[in-house]
């Protein structure tokens, strides 16, 4: 298959790429910067409608790209989320909309979306038909989970990944701990007790080309290993994979005064995520376990 990847540059979409490159899938890129463009990627502006005429050849749309959300978050901050994952996505929507109904093609759109999607929800073990929840982050994933309706609306399979903290030695948050956890200046957040879903990142990378390939495949989907930990667990877990002590601790009030909403909703929000549709629809773990993965991940 013809695939067209946004985010393509990103750890994620990195990963992405190359697996479907692996499996025989072309892919291409929707490229923001002249610069970077390769033969055959396709030119955008996340703000701008995109040309119909540019998807016909394309099979699959891969959606990744948005604003990362790992920042303080100022008013300016938070619109700048907002719009590059819902205007952006609205906007790739439509076009993809518009060359199906005239051409057949890209027959699918495969979305991200985030856990975030459900707010903090203590120990309730959520799944797909759990509703979204309260809070910046929730809101931002519910319009953007919407900001498809176009492509679905117009025939075409939309599939969205509900993503949990993807953990890779390289990049993302854990690469972020891994500094202060190796000096043993680490400890748990607050009173530890909030559940984080994570997954790695060949699992998302696996999950999404299970996506890109199911014809079956659709509607919102939770992207989180089976197991989800405690952040006291996951502090205990990665400080004996290194062998370093991890006795020191992060108030809340102090963790809220640094990092403010992002803090609250990213760090000490509660999400136990269990990912019902993909295991129904026969999706493999490789990764299960924390312990055993962060030793997989850090040799």
């Amino acid at each position: 298959m013809r695939v067209l990847l946004s985010g393509a540059s990103g750890m994620i979409g990195t990963a992405i790429g190359a697996l479907l490159e692996s499996q025989g899938h072309e892919v291409l890129r929707l490229a923001r910067d002249p610069k970077r463009a390769r033969p055959g990627d396709v030119r955008w502006q996340p703000g701008s409608p995109l040309n119909p005429a540019a998807l016909a050849g394309f099979d699959v749309v891969v959606h990744l790209a948005g604003r990362p959300v790992a920042a303080l978050w100022t008013k300016q901050t938070k619109s700048e989320i907002r719009s590059s994952r819902v205007e952006g996505t609205a906007n790739l929507a439509q076009g993809v909309a518009q060359s199906f109904l005239a051409n057949g093609k890209p027959r699918a759109l495969v979305g991200s979306s985030a856990i975030g999607y459900y707010g903090s929800c203590g120990d309730e073990r959520l799944t797909e038909e759990c509703e979204a929840g309260l809070g910046f982050l929730a809101e931002v994933c519910r319009d953007w989970e919407g900001a498809a309706s176009a492509a679905a609306m117009a025939g075409v399979r939309v599939a969205q990944m509900r993503t949990g903290l993807v953990l890779d030695a390289d990049g993302g948050a854990l690469a972020k701990m891994l500094p202060l956890f190796r000096l043993g200046l680490a400890g748990k957040l607050g009173s530890g007790r909030q559940w984080w879903s994570w997954v790695s990142l060949e699992d998302t990378a696996r999950a999404y080309a299970f996506a890109v390939e199911g014809e079956s495949i659709h509607g919102a989907l939770n992207l989180a290993a089976p197991n989800a930990v405690t952040n006291a667990e996951f502090t205990r877990t990665l400080g004996r994979v290194l062998h370093r002590p991890t006795l020191l601790a992060v108030p809340a009030f102090g963790l809220r005064a640094v990092t403010g909403e992002m803090g609250e909703e990213m760090l000490l929000a509660s999400q136990r995520v269990i990912p019902q549709r993909l295991l129904e629809a026969g999706f493999e773990f490789t990764d299960v376990e924390l312990e055993p993965t962060l030793r997989k991940l850090l040799g």
